[in-house]
């Protein structure tokens, strides 16, 4: 179907690891776009094999445990032959109404960057409420003007090489929202969704101590109530970082308050799952300010030297188209 429809002067950018089970829905959903990059991080199962029969240009993604991640290495790094850029996870869909709107902004060339909404579907189930959405992601962008904001969240372990809920800031700050949603399905089960979240709680622990200790936004997109939608969000972050109870409040906000309730059993198991990692968040921020990020420490252990090796070269990120 799609193929009777002109390309798209568009390059989409997919950062994938061990997603084959996502990656043939989210390929067939941006074979509008004239070219496809999936950036991808040694997987292990057919991802590569999968990405390359749909056609993607398929890079090697090496993570030094540094900045820049995956998202913004790649922005930095491939040679996109298309102005415009579009982001987009492998359990995310663009859907044709989208791309049509997508061809209508480009060619109308008045923005810098545009907001897309995601619908996201858990348990088979849309989460329309609790405050789930609208959910505002800047994902498409001239590629010159936007790069992913830096949280100096980097010095945590094991929150992987990918950002997830950085956001992209676009030089200039002309902004556009599009009114057709994208959707995002995770074809994998609950097993993926809490070692997935497990990993973003490191990440979010760490962003909430920064919060409390008065780091600044210099580099970010900033915090403002009167800003736009993620703006706000920011804003709100900075008062509900120092609130009690806060796994109780999350799930009384999304269930009650944001009316979770009407998604049904699955808008009930998400609110709980959502109290969970709210749990998880606090005790890591526990673990980080009283004992560096290590558990029955009294005080760091020194770092041991480390012998200098003549002639050697620090590792850094790397690709194979």
């Amino acid at each position: 179907m799609t193929a009777a429809f002109p390309k798209i002067p568009v390059s989409v950018l997919i950062p994938a690891k061990n997603e084959e089970e996502n990656l043939p829905a989210c390929l067939e959903s941006v074979a509008r776009a004239d070219e496809v990059f999936v950036v991808d991080s040694q997987s292990e199962d057919a991802s590569e094999v999968i990405a390359q029969r749909y056609g993607a240009a398929v890079v090697q993604f090496h993570f030094n445990g540094r900045w820049p991640k995956k998202k913004n290495w790649s922005l930095e790094n491939l040679p996109f032959r298309n102005e415009w850029v579009l982001i987009v996870d492998c359990d995310e869909r663009i859907t044709p109404e989208l791309w049509d709107e997508i061809a209508t902004v480009i060619e109308a060339d008045e923005k810098d960057g545009y907001y897309l909404n995601r619908r996201v579907f858990f348990l088979g189930k849309w989460i329309r409420h609790g405050g789930k959405y609208p959910d505002w992601n800047l994902r498409l962008f001239r590629h010159a003007k936007g790069r992913y904001e830096n949280l100096n969240t980097e010095e945590i372990r094991n929150t992987g090489d990918n950002e997830v809920h950085e956001h992209v800031v676009v030089e200039g700050g002309r902004i556009g929202y599009l009114q057709q949603d994208m959707l995002h399905i995770d074809f994998r089960d609950l097993y993926h969704w809490l070692a997935r979240h497990n990993r973003y709680s490191n990440w979010e622990a760490r962003v909430y101590y920064n919060l409390l200790t008065g780091m600044g936004d210099d580099g970010t997109i900033g915090a403002n109530l009167f800003g736009d939608s993620v703006q706000r969000k920011r804003f709100l972050k900075k008062i509900w970082v120092r609130l009690p109870f806060k796994p109780l409040l999350r799930f009384v906000l999304f269930y009650f308050i944001r009316l979770g309730f009407l998604d049904g059993y699955p808008g009930y198991v998400y609110g709980r799952l959502l109290s969970q990692y709210e749990y998880q968040i606090g005790v890591k921020l526990y673990e980080l300010k009283a004992f560096g990020g290590r558990l029955n420490v009294d005080a760091p252990a020194a770092e041991p030297a480390v012998p200098e090796l003549v002639g050697s070269a620090e590792t850094q990120q790397s690709s194979s188209v």
